[in-house]
């Protein structure tokens, strides 16, 4: 029995050593084919187009096609889900944002994957910022107009949404103004904002690249944005803050991750890459263009940062009174 034993030892202890060096031989040939960079939103949200940019630089780097496969859908759940069940070969990858990596857990009761325990973080690209627009209908120019147009006429605002910072900073505007808003979900913000351009619902916070298009047409109103300070972006827009919104700082950011157990190799390849794009400024100014804040760093970094805006999050969400779905 003692024999057999060992004998079944030596032969879980080959095959792992075997395992070891195929995937070590993989690493050392990465890439040898195309990658898929999967999103959680829709062509033509924030996401989706910075992603298409930073791709192009990419394929060029690693030597292969990149592959974008929008999953838009379950509040970015099905994107993360997607990615989290596949092989941690480097060739499936997430690029995703605090939707599903910092509010999601606090905002959906049944979460078909983990943040910190199903990924492998890679690197972050920067932040996304976001403005408060409304349809031009609306009898408002500031948002002190636009609260004291909601307060005379409760019940008769709704907000949209495409995005968990949508979400949330719906919902934090309303509880912190003292306003009741009718909340009408999206699967991504480019649908949600075609009904605040139609008239449908009033008023959504969108990320600038997104949104300000429309702003330029006289589409949309924009009235403020969502971080504590101004944004460079669009700097003649005040801080939610600054308009008059209390404790109102909210920012969206943006990130790569692979599938848990991604090979340190592959990780330190893909991260030296992307931060050698991001950090060029002719690319980060592109990226400031299409409103991107761009800027990088190591995957250790990015694993702190995402533990911190769960924090974060959390005490967002429960300080917005947001009930979980």
């Amino acid at each position: 029995m003692i024999s057999g034993l060992i004998r079944n030892l030596r032969a879980v202890a080959a095959a792992a050593l075997c395992l070891a060096a195929t995937s070590t031989a993989h690493a050392d040939n990465y890439p040898s084919r195309n990658i898929t960079l999967v999103l959680p939103f829709a062509a033509g949200s924030g996401t989706d187009t910075t992603t298409r940019l930073i791709s192009q630089h990419l394929s060029q780097a690693l030597g292969v096609g990149i592959i974008i496969e929008n999953k838009a859908g379950a509040n970015g759940m099905l994107a993360a889900t997607y990615v989290a069940k596949a092989a941690p070969d480097g060739y499936t990858l997430l690029v995703t944002t605090n939707t599903t990596h910092s509010a999601n857990p606090y905002l959906l009761k049944s979460l078909t994957y983990d943040p910190v325990k199903d990924f492998t973080p890679i690197a972050r690209t920067g932040d996304l910022p976001f403005m408060l627009v409304i349809n031009p209908e609306v009898p408002a120019k500031t948002v002190g107009e636009l609260v004291a147009y909601g307060k005379a006429n409760p019940g008769k605002l709704s907000y949209a949404s495409g995005s968990s910072s949508a979400i949330v900073s719906g919902a934090t505007f309303a509880h912190n103004a003292g306003l009741d808003l009718l909340h009408v979900p999206y699967k991504s913000s480019p649908p949600a904002l075609n009904d605040v351009m139609g008239g449908r619902v009033s008023m959504m916070f969108v990320d600038i690249l997104t949104g300000l298009p429309h702003v330029q047409g006289n589409a949309l109103r924009a009235l403020a944005v969502t971080t504590k300070e101004r944004s460079p972006l669009v700097p003649n827009l005040p801080s939610m803050q600054e308009a008059g919104v209390p404790d109102f700082d909210i920012s969206s950011w943006q990130g790569y991750f692979g599938p848990a157990g991604l090979p340190k190799e592959i990780v330190t390849r893909l991260n030296a890459e992307i931060r050698k794009i991001v950090e060029k400024p002719e690319i980060k100014a592109q990226l400031a263009t299409l409103g991107m804040d761009a800027f990088s760093g190591t995957p250790e970094q990015l694993g702190t940062f995402v533990g911190e805006q769960l924090v974060l999050w959390e005490k967002l969400i429960t300080n917005a009174k947001i009930e979980k779905q």
